[in-house]
């Protein structure tokens, strides 16, 4: 029994609790200024696949392809950035994907669609293309970036299971914003060990200061279109007061050095702790569907 739970345990660490906000964030955000989403069970198994499910495909094929840069990372072995795992604990990881995807996808596709089909197996796929031959776009930089757009399709599929209305393109491109920034705040942190891995990275070539300018870019314009676009000023101003600390962390406090561990288990919680508060707020408020 003690090795079954822990065997469970592991493979919930490969799927890193502590970054499952962006998918259950992009997934909430259709249902923004409704009331009453929580009654249905589509919502429910919905929100389930967006956790555990979805990021174990996620993660769990990222870390079947980083070996090597994962066994010099300080910062995984735990829930909160995902487990650390040698090649033989990962003998028959995709087996192990594949049997937790399939029936969701099964049933997704039966009950909302053959457009849902075809929406699982796009995830699936640009899963695959980022971390396998030929293509391995986690080492083509800056396409690993861009790349991350893929998570926009979280909230397309929150569309098609709760018969929702299409978003506007401006929330699109806000959430798409919203995946490049998370995706560059791990890479800053993971720059030594990824250079040391030989793994090619946005962040391990324009280096930490640039990187963190670039992040703080990002926020700026994300907290720039929020407010033009959305006039969403409580969003707007938490983006604002974000890129201010970004500038002080660049220019003042850690400017070219790497975090410590605890350091960066801080910025997690952080991160977690602000993503669930700007969850409620923009149900709440509803701004994001109303540019």
């Amino acid at each position: 029994m003690s090795n079954f739970l822990n065997n469970v345990l592991f493979h919930i660490k490969i799927s890193r609790p502590g970054l499952w906000f962006p998918t259950i964030w992009i997934y909430l955000v259709p249902f923004s200024g409704k009331t009453t989403f929580w009654n249905t069970i589509p919502f429910w198994v919905g929100l389930f696949f967006v956790t555990f499910p979805l990021n174990y495909l996620v993660y769990g094929l990222n870390d079947y392809n980083d070996v090597k840069a994962d066994a010099v990372n300080k910062r995984k072995g735990n829930f909160l950035f995902g487990a650390s795992a040698s090649k033989e604990e990962l003998k028959g990881l995709l087996g192990k994907i594949a049997v937790v995807i399939l029936p969701f996808i099964v049933w997704f596709s039966v009950t909302s669609g053959f457009y849902m089909l075809l929406l699982l197996v796009f995830m699936v796929l640009i899963n695959m293309a980022y971390n396998f031959e030929p293509f391995r776009i986690k080492e083509r930089p800056p396409f690993e970036i861009f790349i991350q757009v893929g998570y926009v399709t979280t909230a397309l599929f929150s569309i098609q299971l709760n018969n929702l209305p299409e978003l506007p393109w401006q929330t699109l491109v806000y959430l798409a914003l919203f995946a490049f920034q998370a995706h560059i705040a791990g890479e800053i942190m993971d720059i030594e060990p990824d250079v040391l891995a030989g793994k090619k990275t946005t962040a391990g070539i324009l280096g930490r200061k640039k990187s963190k300018m670039l992040m703080t870019g990002i926020v700026l314009l994300e907290a720039f279109l929020v407010w033009f676009w959305f006039q969403d000023i409580v969003l707007a101003l938490f983006l604002a007061f974000f890129s201010i600390w970004l500038l002080l962390d660049v220019l003042i406090f850690f400017k070219d050095k790497p975090y410590t561990l605890s350091q960066m288990k801080l910025f997690g919680y952080a991160i977690n702790i602000s993503a669930i508060l700007s969850m409620f707020w923009v149900l709440y408020s509803g701004k994001l569907l109303m540019p």
